[in-house]
């Protein structure tokens, strides 16, 4: 057992010989660096390591108390604890107050390998030389590749252990690497900006430099000459990065929070069929090689795979413990934080299953319609489910991506948009912990002109 797992017990035993019914440690140690470059030169290098623990402590009339520090001394951990302690009782006591059970908790998770040593031991120099061979490759695509707002690459190591009064001592060390190039395009006055990015956990699973600079270049470019286009209802295909983000809009609905104080779209659609059989959402906190991939969540809970839609029924909502306690339920394993934070409602790694048609097939059935590839705003309003965001991207002609549009608004409604959903690739990818392959909608409203 190493030193930072023994801090963790012991902060919880000195919370419990000090008076607390239940105590729990949260503690985060964490090593990051990262570079970016502007030009051919370096314009940002950082390194810097971090280190955490906060403890929540329940007193015997049930008030809850938190405090957090980055000072492991001895003299200063104790004071800490005190401090914790003081809090709880200065606040309400709620009888709903408590840490996940023995039962609850479970023992942790298999996850497979969440490290690795090629990342942790990456030399200083591997993100100087892989953020100067993106902007080289990017620039290489066009020369109307003018410059690059950002380009750069990092990496984090990670360690959490978590110590609960009801049983759990435990820990896991993961890495984390990321690439992103954001280029600018020019030509006719006309300037566009694009951004693509790979993120992983495992060196071997990274796109190349070469990759993510060009394929960054290649979508700013594509853009040059957009123009808007008049306001019309059409098919609207979403790449799998915006068909990421309105998985997230399924996720913030079936939020168990939300759907306790009814302010959800979801609430009482739990058993009822949503959208088409082919579509499924799943929360997978023990994906392998994911980038939120855990033995247990933020309040040692072990985590699992949750299904919210399974061929389009509504399966499941996302609950932490004490958002399940209120609501008569379980606990899904779905608790994050850090360590100067209590645990909310999160996801692991949330992702759409891929269907079986290549992207360009769902294109090719289009007549008429909107291939979608950049967004702003917000996703959909999790209490109406109205949807409307700002994008960029290419209009479909005949079955081909014809040209370039922007400054429109695709608008709908998240209940309709799934029951729409009329077609779904087979190109899964993950740019982060969400992921999704390309989606078709058999119909939005595009606004323009």
């Amino acid at each position: 057992m190493n030193n930072y797992e023994q801090i963790a017990k012991k902060i919880v035993q000195r919370a419990k010989k000090k008076g607390a019914k239940q105590a729990e440690a949260f503690l985060e140690v964490g090593r990051q660096s990262s570079c970016r470059v502007r030009e051919g030169e370096i314009e940002d290098l950082t390194e810097a390591t971090s280190k955490g623990v906060g403890l929540r402590v329940i007193t015997k009339d049930n008030r809850l108390g938190f405090s957090y520090t980055s000072d492991f001394d001895p003299a200063s951990v104790d004071t800490f604890v005190d401090m914790a302690l003081r809090l709880a009782q200065t606040a309400a006591p709620n009888k709903l107050n408590g840490l996940p059970t023995a039962k609850e908790l479970g023992e942790p998770s298999e996850t497979g390998e969440l490290f690795d040593p090629k990342v942790a031991e990456l030399p200083g120099d591997w993100k100087i030389k892989t953020a100067l061979e993106m902007e080289k490759a990017g620039k290489a695509v066009d020369a109307r590749i003018t410059t690059f707002n950002s380009v750069g690459a990092g990496d984090y190591v990670a360690e959490v252990y978590v110590a609960s009064s009801e049983g759990l001592s435990a820990g896991f060390a993961g890495t984390y690497v990321y690439l992103f190039a954001s280029p600018v395009a020019a030509a006719n006055d006309q300037l566009q900006t694009s951004y693509w990015m790979d993120y992983k956990r495992f060196l071997g699973d990274l796109d190349s430099p070469e990759q993510v600079g060009r394929e960054a270049a290649r979508r700013a470019v594509r853009m040059l000459g957009a123009k808007r286009v008049k306001s019309q209802q059409v098919p609207v295909i979403f790449d799998p990065m915006m068909a990421s983000s309105f998985v997230g809009s399924i996720a913030a609905a079936a939020d168990g929070n939300a759907i306790y104080k009814k302010s959800s779209i979801f609430v009482s659609k739990l058993g009822k069929k949503l959208a088409p059989e082919h579509v499924t959402v799943v929360d997978d906190g023990l994906l392998k090689r994911g980038l939120g991939t855990a033995p247990f969540d933020g309040e040692g809970v072990a985590t699992r795979r949750t299904p919210l839609l399974e061929k389009g029924v509504l399966r499941s909502y996302l609950y932490d413990a004490f958002t399940a306690r209120k609501a008569k339920a379980k606990t899904t394993g779905n608790a994050a934080r850090g360590y100067n934070s209590l645990p909310h409602i999160g996801t692991n790694n949330l992702y759409l299953e891929p269907g079986t048609k290549p992207p360009e097939e769902l294109i090719r059935e289009v007549k008429s319609g909107f291939y979608v590839t950049a967004m702003l705003g917000r996703g959909a309003d999790p209490v109406t489910g109205e949807y409307s965001r700002g994008a960029n991207g290419l209009w479909i002609e005949n079955g081909e991506l014809a040209y370039p549009v922007q400054e429109v608004t695709v608008a709908g409604n998240l209940l309709q948009m799934l029951q729409d959903m009329d077609g779904i690739g087979s190109d899964l990818q993950f740019r982060g912990s969400s992921g999704a392959p390309t989606i078709r909608f058999k119909q939005l409203t595009v606004s323009g002109d």
